[in-house]
């Protein structure tokens, strides 16, 4: 049993909605407070003194000047396991170059594939690591990493393995997720429904076989995949026994609804979403994902986070953090960015960067500072909660636990 305090604020997350907008007097804060744990779990919340008193005999982890305590950090959505570097498809395109010219001229995702190809399954797993240490050190404990850059059968799994590798390294928790269907591969002898077919039958049995991954994502847009295509590919998947995510919308509306149609975790993207796909998505329980790093990348929209929380719906963000659109990889640099656009309340974008983007992942253990949940959370230096957003990722955590241990 650990005491961990005192802290000037605990700003807990708890008793909020999972669905909608929400203001910030709905915060609940405790003021001079502490964390109770025990085997990795939250015992009990409150204020510093009575818990001390109530739990005598607990290891006292005291907390030394002001601090302030939230819940640990989750990203829904990154593509960390990749070989290479895209430093110059963000020059070109800075540069008035098109998606096609870039790709025409050797850059683009399928840059990505070779470097990742070419790649060693140590090499993959050391990439993943350093990067998982950079999104550590911003307290973000929980990691979706898709494949995707493999496009074959021995590729994707050579990732997936890797992945599963790095997270015995780790004390992160990490989330495979199955991208095989990013794109055709330039080297697939097929049409896109073929390839799409092969996924199904020559990759996922396999992805199952050795437990590698539970989620399957697929691309679905002009350039990718088309969404009658897809809805047949991800009940397939479904059928498979795999949950499902979606990238959705990026540059044209029609596939959100594809998500919202075969149940899936959660729809990732949204810059192009048009009015009555917003209204689909929040009369579901489907997650819209942000990604506010691919707009930054790319010079594109943002996700309209205002409308889809006025509407009802289940949004949450995350770094996309991948060496091409999106490489920047900072989760409150990018929320706090999302949040001055759409005027999206401190409430919002911490429910989304938790609880709310641990809901999409299914992972419903996380997230609150609360009785039961996992002890995952993360202190900084400072007297008052709204400067994490207020300076916009420039103020890193102080200390991050997991399972109620500092790391």
């Amino acid at each position: 049993m650990k005491l961990t305090g005192p802290f000037q604020q605990i700003v807990t997350l708890n008793h909020l909605p999972l669905k909608g907008k929400l203001n910030d007097e709905s915060l609940e804060i405790i003021t001079n407070g502490g964390i109770i744990s025990d085997n990795g779990k939250i015992v009990e919340t409150g204020d510093y003194q009575l818990l001390k008193q109530k739990f005598p005999n607990s290891e006292i982890d005291f907390i030394e000047n002001e601090q302030v305590v939230i819940p640990a950090l989750v990203d829904a959505h990154t593509h960390i396991c990749f070989g290479g570097n895209r430093a110059n498809d963000f020059a070109m395109r800075n540069a008035g170059k098109t998606y096609l010219e870039i790709a025409e001229s050797g850059g683009g995702i399928w840059s990505s594939v070779k470097h990742t190809r070419e790649a060693s399954e140590d090499e993959l797993v050391n990439g993943i690591l350093e990067r998982v240490g950079f999104l550590l050190r911003q307290g973000i404990t929980t990691i979706e990493i898709k494949s995707g850059y493999g496009l074959n059968a021995d590729e994707e799994l050579k990732m997936l393995r890797a992945i599963r590798k790095a997270q015995e390294k780790t004390k992160a928790t990490l989330v495979p997720t199955c991208l095989a269907a990013h794109l055709k591969p330039k080297d697939f002898d097929g049409s896109s429904e073929d390839y799409l077919n092969y996924i199904i039958d020559e990759i996922l049995p396999k992805v199952k076989e050795e437990n590698l991954a539970t989620r399957v994502d697929i691309f679905i847009e002009k350039s990718a995949f088309q969404p009658e295509e897809s809805k047949i590919f991800l009940e397939k998947a479904k059928q498979l026994g795999f949950q499902i995510t979606v990238h959705a919308d990026q540059f044209t509306p029609g596939s959100s609804r594809i998500a919202v149609e075969v149940g899936a975790k959660s729809a990732d993207h949204l810059e192009a979403t048009i009015d009555q796909d917003i209204e689909l998505l929040a009369n579901s329980n489907t997650v819209a994902i942000a990604l506010p790093g691919a707009s930054l990348g790319l010079g594109e929209p943002f996700s309209p986070a205002r409308k889809i929380l006025d509407k009802g719906g289940i949004m949450a963000i995350a770094t996309d953090w991948n060496p091409g659109s999106a490489p920047m990889g900072n989760l409150i640099t990018q929320a706090s960015v999302l949040a001055t656009y759409q005027k999206l309340t401190t409430a919002e974008v911490l429910a989304a960067i938790t609880f709310r983007a641990a809901f999409a992942l299914d992972l419903q253990d996380r997230g609150i500072i609360a009785e039961g949940k996992k002890a995952d959370f993360i202190t900084y230096e400072t007297n008052n909660f709204q400067n994490i957003l207020y300076h916009q990722g420039s103020l890193k955590p102080k200390s991050i636990y997991i399972n109620g241990e500092k790391i």
